[in-house]
């Protein structure tokens, strides 16, 4: 079965579950697990024989036992900087000492490895097949990761979460993340201590992980067949669910693993068994590909009923009844019928509700992130909205991810005119060739300021990546000042003469 087939079945929102393959394909400055302990034994150590002396001790039929390898580097690394206070490790030792002056407990070790991992960029070479991952996240209810970092759920936009929190979340927009990460040195799993306590305290975890599992179509990625993690998941879900029923052989169906094979344009899905210890063998499905962009693309646009985003802010306002208080709800079929409530819930068909996700001012608001994820459907829903003559919109941009849009030719009309317009208006920043300059310039006056700025765009002074970040970072975007640089922005970016 090809990937797209594969994908277009899906009946439910994929979850991703995300390992360290994915980082080091993506990241510039990380590691392996054996790379990251070899990594800080050498820089503690200055060769690489302690921890070979390591790894020789804890080596077991073949495999290395790396919680027993963190334990003892963790041990060796503690008493180095205590012995040497103001040695290289200076500035992990001023904030081990400050964290314990207010109670903070969080090892030395702990603390360096946030240090080396807090901070990434991404490699260059890689920065278009991330923008495709990118425009997964619509269709994505949530990520588990294994991962210390945070790059996919800063891609994401997902709000991670850790330990205990998982047992309080709502799965759609989260990245749990089962190992910890970088915010929290406390609580990163990495030592034999860390995983006893951890198999100690993840029954529930486990518990609401199999929910996903058995609820959504599974997605590996940065694993392989052998890894530890797919091997533990698989015999949780079939500890809990009988191998030979209807239910896991829903589960089976669902499962996805993406394994890497270097220079393979691969797209074809088979059927491959695992062993698991104690366990009959498990059949899952597995494609091995160097063509990860494509997989995104097919995820990407995968369409299903209801979107992710809906039933993110669906759970929002559910979660929000839960929760009491003063609020008002009312659920009904009958839009008309209600009174203003702080929060409406209506269950009925399409022929009593009507809803519309974004506004078209909601929409300049998330235009970056719209475009990012290529987000088609919901861009669809802009003529539904009545844009008026007087009105800054960027229809070039959302054209480019939505081009069905039946009055599209009249909204570009529209800006059209309006960027004349502001091409035949005086130029009071001549002499500047960038933002900050015009910003910090003290003769122009704040109201002239925005003049520059759109005057700065438009003739191409102001570099557009600049332009971008500033819109980014803008921090009242429903101004006038804002629609406006966004839709010459829009327009220098994405119009061209037919």
């Amino acid at each position: 079965m090809k990937i797209d087939e594969f994908i277009t079945s899906f009946n439910n929102h994929p979850v991703l579950f995300i390992g360290t393959g994915i980082s080091l394909r993506y990241l510039e400055n990380t590691f392996t697990w054996d790379g990251l302990l070899s990594y800080i034994s050498k820089e503690l150590k200055g060769t690489n024989e302690f921890y070979y002396d390591l790894k020789y001790k804890y080596r077991n039929n073949g495999e290395y036992d790396y919680p027993k390898i963190a334990s003892e580097l963790e041990a060796e690394f503690h008493k180095s900087l205590q012995d040497d206070r103001n040695g290289r490790f200076k500035h992990i030792n001023d904030i081990f000492y400050e964290n314990i002056a207010k109670d903070i407990n969080i090892s030395r070790f702990k603390i360096y490895i946030t240090e080396l991992l807090k901070s990434y960029s991404i490699k260059t070479d890689k920065k278009a097949e991330v923008a495709e991952l990118q425009k997964v996240r619509k269709n994505i209810g949530s990520i588990i990761t294994t991962n210390y970092d945070t790059f996919i759920e800063d891609i994401f936009e997902f709000k991670s979460l850790i330990g205990n929190e998982i047992l309080l979340s709502n799965p759609y927009g989260a990245s749990y993340k089962i190992h910890g990460c970088v915010n929290y040195p406390d609580k990163i799993i990495i030592t034999d201590s860390d995983y006893v306590n951890f198999e100690d305290k993840y029954e529930l975890i486990r518990a609401q992980l199999l929910s996903l599992f058995i609820h959504n179509p599974i997605i590996f990625l940065g694993y392989n067949l052998g890894d530890k993690n797919i091997k533990s998941i698989l015999k949780t879900i079939f500890t809990y669910v009988e191998p030979s029923s209807v239910t896991a052989e829903r589960i089976r169906s669902n499962f996805l693993l993406v394994e890497y094979e270097e220079n393979s344009e691969n797209l074809e899905v088979v059927e491959h068994d695992i062993d698991i210890d104690g366990m009959s063998t498990i059949r899952i499905n597995k494609i091995k590909t160097d063509n990860f962009s494509e997989i995104y693309r097919h995820l990407g646009t995968l369409s299903l009923p209801v979107s992710a985003m809906d039933i993110r802010k669906v759970q929002n306002v559910v979660k929000e009844i839960y929760a009491g208080g003063n609020i008002k709800v009312s659920i009904t079929e009958d839009i008309e019928g209600l009174k203003n409530s702080e929060k409406i819930l209506a269950i009925g068909s399409t022929k009593t509700i009507k809803y519309e996700y974004h506004t078209a001012e909601e929409m300049m608001m998330n235009y970056f992130r719209l475009i990012e994820e290529s987000n088609h459907q919901l861009l669809k829903l802009i003529e539904k909205h009545k844009i008026q003559k007087n009105q800054f919109f960027p229809i070039f941009g959302f054209s480019q991810v939505q081009p069905d849009i039946s009055n599209i030719d009249k909204l570009k009309d529209i800006q059209l005119t309006k960027i004349e317009n502001l091409k035949n208006a005086p130029d009071v920043g001549t002499n500047h060739s960038n933002i900050e300059e015009i910003i910090n310039d003290e003769d122009i006056s704040a109201y002239k300021k925005n003049i520059a700025l759109v005057k700065g765009i438009l003739t191409g002074r102001i570099d557009l990546e600049d332009a971008e970040k500033y819109l980014k970072a803008y921090p009242e975007k429903r101004k006038t000042e804002y629609k406006k640089l966004l839709c010459v922005y829009d327009y220098q970016r994405y119009y061209t003469k037919k």
